[in-house]
């Protein structure tokens, strides 16, 4: 796998609204209904076969008037076809007996109860930590420039060395027209937006409990909420247009219109107790003509086929439900070659499990007691708000691929990403990485190149 960045999950990956949904958004017969209901039905097993934290509070769908109330109606029937269970139409007294604090003025909710979250980059990065186990190459900092057809295959170049493969699979997220273009004209370009999103402080995560999906009478994005995995309340999405793929900066307006959505839903959620925005590229597809035109039709469907040059398959725009579909999709793909690469038979040594890192915080008393005399390092604690300890990070750094990173951990560890957003164990973390690593702290990068943390 080449991966132009220094780490999995560092663009699109890493900042979602962090939902598996049940299936009932999508048109029947379509490839995303298929696959994300599917998928939605299957992913506590998933989890649980890598390690990943996983959260099921179920959803609601909500509306205060009868455009929305119509869409939820639609969105019911949809569930129904694509084989989505127990979702029901609520009213007003069940809402409010599920959702004390929401708005009263909210007068009927799709309830879902499969909905679930997990966190994004911790399920990637156990994805990464899996695929290594069991035998894939990762060169990072690698982009692909470079891919021509020969016998049997391709000849591809990225990060200046070469490499031949029966088959690519072309996955580059907000650069995935660029990389197909390389061996032939792309059929597709992606429109962008940024989406902002708010994280509440975990003092405020009881306040809703369940996955809220507002829509609005006006034709906006309404508000959603999610209870995280973590114990946080997310906020979000905003919806700007964008032309630059590489910013990822939050904008005022979008935070500003993602806090009043939340509060027109519920009133008194406290959106003063933000501890962090932060914000991603959301794609939308639009066909072009063979000339390379936009044919004015955009791809409401997962777009995921294998080109003109066989064994080439490309996988375009995947956003909601990506997070969701994320196993199945590897299955569809997986299908589509398997005729081209001969039909191999099933690995034998294949493994598809990744044992859970030790988290000190979710575990009782006595077996942070056990831990802790087994393990002293994993008796003190490096970052207060979320209890996360010494033992915990030193594990994280000697599992991160290529150049260790401050963000590269806090995604491992989870450190820094409480109250304090790491102003308190942002040096200790330094000091750690440069004990294990063996670098000056200086030399420590918060993520990419150019983003270096002291100076001086």
């Amino acid at each position: 796998m080449f991966e132009k960045n220094s780490d999995v999950c560092t663009e699109v990956s890493k900042a979602n609204t962090a939902i598996i949904y049940p299936g009932y958004d999508h048109k029947p017969g379509s490839l995303k209904a298929r696959l994300c209901t599917q998928a939605s039905r299957d992913y506590e097993r998933l989890c649980g076969d890598l390690g990943v934290r996983f959260k099921r509070p179920g959803s609601l769908m909500t509306a205060s008037g009868p455009r929305g109330e119509r869409v939820l109606e639609e969105k019911y029937g949809q569930g129904i076809i694509n084989g989505v269970e127990n979702i029901r139409i609520l009213g007003p007294a069940e809402i409010l007996r599920l959702e004390p604090h929401i708005n009263p003025t909210v007068t009927r909710a799709l309830y879902a109860e499969a909905t679930a979250t997990v966190n994004p980059w911790e399920l990637g990065i156990a994805a990464y930590e899996n695929a290594a186990s069991n035998g894939v190459s990762f060169y990072f900092e690698s982009p692909v420039t470079g891919i021509r057809p020969c016998d049997h295959g391709y000849r591809l170049t990225a990060g200046g060395r070469g490499c031949f493969a029966r088959a690519v699979i072309n996955c580059a997220g907000l650069y995935g027209a660029e990389v197909s273009g390389l061996i032939n004209a792309p059929k597709f370009r992606l429109d962008l937006s940024v989406a902002d999103y708010l994280l509440l402080d975990e003092r405020c995560g009881g306040h809703v409990k369940h996955i809220i999906m507002h829509e609005p009478e006006e034709k906006r994005y309404g508000a959603t909420i999610v209870p995280t995995v973590d114990g946080n309340l997310l906020l979000g999405p905003s919806k700007i247009k964008t032309d630059d793929k590489t910013s990822f900066a939050t904008t005022r307006k979008g935070c500003e219109a993602v806090a009043d959505a939340s509060k027109a839903v519920f009133p008194d959620l406290p959106v003063d107790s933000v501890i962090r925005s932060f914000a991603t590229i959301r794609p939308t597809i639009s066909m072009l003509d063979s000339g390379g035109g936009d044919t004015g039709e955009p791809v409401h469907d997962l777009l995921i086929y294998e080109t003109e040059n066989p064994g080439f398959i490309n996988l375009a725009g995947i956003r909601t439900p990506g997070l969701t579909c994320c196993e199945e999709i590897g299955r569809h793909v997986s299908e589509l070659l398997l005729e081209r690469l001969g039909n191999p038979g099933q690995n034998p040594a294949f493994c598809g499990t990744r044992a859970a890192p030790k988290r000190f915080a979710g575990l009782r008393f006595e077996e942070q007691a056990a831990l802790s005399e087994a393990e002293p390092d994993y008796a003190k604690i490096i970052c207060r708000c979320r209890k996360i300890t010494e033992g915990e990070i030193r594990s994280a750094i000697r599992k991160t691929p290529g150049e260790v990173t401050l963000d590269g951990i806090k995604r491992r560890a989870g450190a820094s990403m409480g109250r304090c957003q790491g102003g308190f164990c942002t040096q200790r973390m330094l000091e750690l990485i440069a004990e294990e690593t063996g670098r000056r702290v200086s030399e420590i990068r918060k993520n990419e190149r150019g983003s270096a943390l002291l100076t001086g």
